[in-house]
C-alpha cells in the first residue's frame, strides 16, 4: 500500500510483465493487490516461481494456487529438478531436455542433457499439457491435434503467446534467482511471449478539439508520449521519465505538454539503466527516456504535437490516508523545508503537504507509515534539515446524506452597472456497491447550450473547489454527485459573479443534507501459521476489524478482513506478540466510511 504510486505508474507503460511467486510462501497478499493492479491495464504476463532452493519449495502448489486466486491457466514451460537442497536444474518442457547450471560461474554454464528416466513421465505430460492449451487458441493446432499430425515448436509458441495476450493463459517457469538457475529460460520467455511496442496495438487517447475518443498506432507519425514519473536528482536536476508510444522526440527542441498548455525544451535525453545512463540524440516510438528540461512537468502530463493536441490515458492513484504534523528544529531551515516538500511532491502523486491555519503547523500526507518515514527520512539525508515529527493522524473526509436541490442568488454592482446571477444545484450521495465513490460534477446539456462556455466553466470549477475545501469541517469531500440545475445570467455578468453564486448554494444546501464526517477503512490480509490463527483474529477484532473470509492450506492460514485505518497504527506490533513474530500483514485502501 505504502508504494502503489510506483507500482501504479510502472504497470501503466509497461507492455509486458513478469509475475514472481515465492516457491515456499506461494501467491501471497501484496501479489494479488499487483495482479490486479495489472489487470486494470491489461498488461500481458509469464510467471517465475522463484527459491525453488529453499525449505518447503513447491512448483506445483504455488501453480495451483495461482490458478485458483487469478482465474488463469499456468502452462509449466519449464519443470524443477529436484528441490530444496536437492534443487539442481530444470526441464525445459517444449525443448523435451534437462537444463543445468554451472556452480562454478553462478550459473553462467548451460549444459543441456536428456532427461532423466524418473522424471520423462512427468515431462511429457507436461508437454501434452502445454500442446492442449495451446489447441484452445489456434483452430489450425486443434486440427492437427486431432489428426495426429505433427506439431511444431513454433507453433505452440503462436498459439500460447495469442492466450497471454488475452490473458487467459501463464507461461510458467521454474528456477531460483540467486543462484541464477532457470533465469535464462525466463528471459528467452520474455521475447516468445510478451510483446514488443509495435505489436501491443493501438492506445487510446482523447483529442482536445472535439473531445471525442481516438487511438494512436505505434507507427504514427504524430507525437504521443506520457510522463509516468518525475524523480529529482542532486547533480541533474529534474528527470521527467518519458514512455512514447508514437512519433520521435529530439534533443534541444521544443516540446509541447498537452496537459499543462506549455511547451518546454527537451535539453537531454538519457536511456537509464537504474542509476547509470546513456545518453542520446533522439528517442522514437516504443522507447522509455528520461528528459532533462522539464521544470513543470508533471505525472500523467501528455507530450504531443500543439497542432494534433491529445491527452493519453492518465495513471490513477489512490489519495493519502495518514498525516503527521512537521517541523524544524531550527527555524533557519524553514524556507529549506518548504523547498523539500516541493520538490517531493512533485516527484510523488501520492504525497501532499499543506500549512493548517488553525495550528500554524505544516501536516504532509501519504499511503501510510512507512511511506512517511521514508519521506522523513529523505528530508533529513538528501535535504540535510533537522526536523521533528508528530505521532500520525488519518486523513478524514466530509459526504452528505440524500438529496436535494436549491438556488441562490449573488449580485454586485460595479460603477453603473448590477452584475448578477443565480445558479440551482442537485446534490445526491454517490455510492458504488454501498460505498462511497470519487465525487461527479455535471452540467445539464440544455445549460451547456444556452449558457456561455466560460460561465459554465467557472460554475464547474467553483464546486470542484467548494468540494475540496469541505463542507463543516474543512475536509475534502467524496461520494456527492452534483448537477447544475440552470444558470441564470446576462450579458454583463462574469466568472466571479457565477462562481460566488455557486460557492453559496453549494454551501447552503451541503450544510442541510446532514454532513457526516468519514475515515479510511483498509482491507487487511493476515498470512500465519494455522495455530495462530485464533490469537491473530482476537488481535484484529480488538481493533475493531471485520474478519470477511478465511483460507486455510499448507500448514498456513490467510485471513481476510476489513478495519479502519486509524485502529492499525501499531498492529504489526501485536501481530507479532500474538503469533510469536511469525505472522505478517498488508493492507490496502478501500473506501471511507462512516466514523464508528
Amino acid at each position: 500500500m505504502d508504494f502503489s504510486a510506483e507500482v501504479e505508474r510502472a504497470l501503466r507503460v509497461l507492455d509486458g510483465a513478469v509475475a514472481i511467486f515465492c516457491a515456499v510462501g506461494g501467491v501471497e497478499a501484496q501479489s494479488e493487490t499487483v495482479w490486479r493492479q495489472s489487470l486494470k491495464y491489461d498488461v500481458p504476463k509469464i510467471a517465475f516461481i522463484n527459491k525453488m532452493d529453499r525449505m518447503g519449495a513447491d512448483y506445483d502448489r504455488v501453480c495451483d494456487e495461482v490458478k485458483e486466486k487469478f482465474d488463469i491457466t499456468p502452462v509449466k514451460m519449464t519443470m524443477p529438478v529436484g528441490s530444496e537442497q536437492s534443487f539442481s536444474g530444470v526441464i525445459d518442457v517444449l525443448k523435451g531436455k534437462m537444463l543445468t547450471f554451472g556452480k562454478d560461474d553462478q550459473g553462467s554454464t548451460i549444459s543441456e542433457s536428456e532427461i532423466p528416466s524418473e522424471l520423462a513421465g512427468a515431462a511429457e505430460e507436461a508437454k501434452n499439457r502445454l500442446i492442449e492449451e495451446a489447441c484452445t487458441f489456434s483452430d489450425a493446432l486443434m486440427e492437427k491435434y486431432f489428426a495426429s499430425e505433427q506439431i511444431e515448436t513454433d507453433e505452440i509458441v503462436q498459439a500460447i503467446r495469442a492466450g497471454v495476450m488475452k490473458g487467459k493463459v501463464l507461461p510458467t517457469y521454474a528456477g531460483s534467482s540467486l543462484r541464477n538457475i532457470g533465469v535464462q529460460p525466463l528471459l528467452d520467455g520474455v521475447i516468445s511471449f510478451l510483446p514488443s511496442p509495435s505489436q501491443t496495438g493501438p492506445i487510446r487517447a482523447t483529442e482536445v478539439k472535439n473531445e471525442t475518443e481516438t487511438s494512436i498506432s505505434y507507427d504514427s507519425k504524430m507525437l504521443a508520449g506520457l510522463v509516468f514519473k518525475v524523480q529529482n536528482d542532486k547533480q541533474l536536476g529534474f528527470l521527467s521519465y518519458v514512455r512514447i508510444y508514437s512519433g520521435t522526440i529530439r534533443k534541444g527542441t521544443m516540446i509541447y505538454n498537452c496537459t499543462r498548455n506549455a511547451k518546454e525544451r527537451a535539453f537531454r535525453l538519457l536511456r537509464m539503466h537504474a542509476k547509470d545512463y546513456t545518453e542520446v540524440s533522439e528517442a522514437k516510438s516504443g522507447d522509455i527516456i528520461a528528459i532533462i528540461g522539464f521544470k513543470n512537468a508533471y505525472t500523467g502530463d501528455t507530450l504531443c504535437e500543439e497542432k494534433d493536441r491529445v491527452l493519453l490515458e492518465k495513471p490513477s492513484f489512490p489519495h493519502p490516508v495518514i498525516s503527521v504534523a512537521i517541523e524544524c528544529e531550527s527555524t533557519q531551515d524553514n524556507d529549506k523545508l518548504a523547498s523539500a516538500l516541493e520538490i517531493l511532491a512533485h516527484e510523488d502523486p501520492t504525497f501532499m503537504f499543506k500549512n493548517d491555519a488553525a495550528t500554524g503547523q505544516t501536516v504532509i500526507s501519504g499511503m501510510g507509515e512507512l511511506h512517511l518515514d521514508v519521506l522523513t527520512t529523505r528530508i533529513r539525508d538528501e535535504f540535510n534539515i533537522k526536523c521533528n515529527i508528530g505521532n500520525p493522524q488519518i486523513t478524514h473526509k466530509e459526504s452528505i446524506q440524500g438529496s436535494g436541490e436549491s438556488e441562490e442568488s449573488y449580485s454586485k454592482t460595479v460603477g453603473d452597472k448590477t452584475l448578477a446571477a443565480s445558479v440551482r444545484l442537485k446534490i445526491e450521495e454517490h455510492r458504488t456497491s454501498g460505498e462511497y465513490a470519487d465525487n461527479i460534477v455535471e452540467i445539464k446539456s440544455a445549460v451547456s447550450k444556452s449558457v456561455r462556455k466560460e460561465l459554465c466553466e467557472a460554475c464547474r470549477e467553483q464546486i470542484f473547489q467548494s468540494l475540496q475545501s469541505g463542507i463543516e469541517q474543512g475536509y475534502e469531500c467524496t461520494g456527492i454527485k452534483v448537477v447544475v440545475e440552470s444558470i441564470s445570467a446576462d450579458e454583463n455578468t462574469t466568472e466571479p459573479i457565477v462562481a460566488a453564486a455557486t460557492a453559496m448554494c453549494f454551501d447552503k444546501l451541503s450544510r442541510m443534507l446532514s454532513p457526516v464526517l468519514l475515515e479510511p477503512l483498509m482491507n487487511v490480509t493476515i498470512t500465519t501459521p494455522d495455530e495462530y490463527t485464533g490469537d491473530c483474529i482476537t488481535a484484529l477484532t480488538m481493533r475493531s476489524g471485520n474478519v470477511e473470509r478465511m483460507e486455510s492450506k499448507g500448514g498456513n492460514s490467510q485471513i481476510k478482513a476489513s478495519a479502519p485505518l486509524k485502529s492499525l497504527f501499531g498492529f504489526a506490533t501485536a501481530l507479532r506478540s500474538s503469533s510469536q513474530g511469525k505472522a505478517n500483514f498488508s493492507m490496502e485502501f478501500r473506501s471511507y466510511g462512516n466514523i464508528a
